[in-house]
């Protein structure tokens, strides 16, 4: 059993040059990769950056740490500027980006119907988180894509010079229902989940989860690389002391965890934790240097 690497969740609520200081604090810790959620709010917290802007300008001040979304959502972005935008960011950052990838939250004071319009049934939601994905893979590899979808349309849309990874940046797909497996199977090289939300324990949940997905991967010819557990939505005590963390992170493990991502600590909120306690995971758990 091998422990699993970790990342962590960065929060972009701090003006720059503030904010490039915590990302290059984020790679001087160790941590494999740091993410950021896509929102225009985050639950109404404001101030609240852009997620892809962020990115870029933390890829100029980074060399190491891998950088990406936990998870672009389609409630606000289409696939075509935001293709334009990953591209971008992988150049910038020398093929270090990932792209988290979801169907987007319901909350209005984050970005839930933001745009307008009629809310989405949840069948919608998921039909278009389908066809974001697909639509995305065809952008980021296909020399030129023209495609007119149910909700999606692009046209002539170029994508030379193309990523800097190939054949694209990698996909990691949060799905817990069926559709998304497939979505994860079939155009991901990793799967996100978190505790929160199964009616069970969250070990258990997250190994019913897991189950499902190999059943699913099973059906598409397909083996995940990466298994991320999202921390933080569960009361389980991550940060509470070291011990504490080990002890999480060799359950996780044996399900087949390979990745965590824990929030970096946030005074005032249920994200607050001692920060030596932190950096002391980081220091232990995190890459080689």
């Amino acid at each position: 059993m091998t422990t699993p690497r970790i990342g962590t969740l960065m929060w972009p609520m701090q003006s720059w040059p503030e904010a490039g200081g915590l990302w290059r604090r984020a790679e001087d810790l160790g941590f494999r990769h740091a993410w950021l959620y896509d929102h225009i709010a985050w639950r109404g917290t404001t101030p609240w950056y852009d997620a892809y802007t962020t990115l870029a300008a933390a890829a100029a001040v980074t060399s190491r740490i891998r950088i990406g979304t936990l998870v672009t959502s389609p409630n606000f972005r289409h696939p075509v500027p935001a293709a334009h935008a990953i591209r971008t960011i992988d150049h910038v950052s020398g093929g270090r980006v990932t792209v988290g990838i979801g169907a987007g939250g319901t909350r209005r004071n984050s970005d839930a119907g933001i745009l307008g319009g009629d809310d989405w049934t949840p069948d919608e939601r998921a039909s278009r988180f389908a066809e974001w994905v697909g639509l995305l893979d065809r952008l980021l590899t296909a020399p030129e894509t023209s495609f007119e979808g149910t909700y999606y349309t692009a046209r002539e849309v170029v994508q030379e010079p193309g990523c800097v990874q190939r054949p694209r940046v990698p996909f990691v797909i949060a799905g817990d229902g069926p559709r998304g497996m497939r979505l994860a199977a079939r155009y991901g090289t990793g799967w996100v989940t978190s505790p929160h939300g199964g009616g069970r324990e969250p070990l258990d949940t997250v190994r019913s989860r897991l189950g499902a997905l190999r059943t699913t991967c099973e059906a598409e010819g397909r083996e995940l690389a990466d298994l991320i557990l999202l921390t933080g939505f569960s009361e389980e005590p991550w940060l509470e002391s070291h011990e504490s963390f080990a002890d999480l992170a060799g359950r996780y493990a044996e399900l087949g965890i390979t990745e965590i991502a824990l929030h970096w600590p946030r005074p005032g909120t249920r994200f607050e934790a001692d920060m030596k306690v932190f950096e002391a995971i980081a220091a232990e758990y995190g890459e080689a240097r």
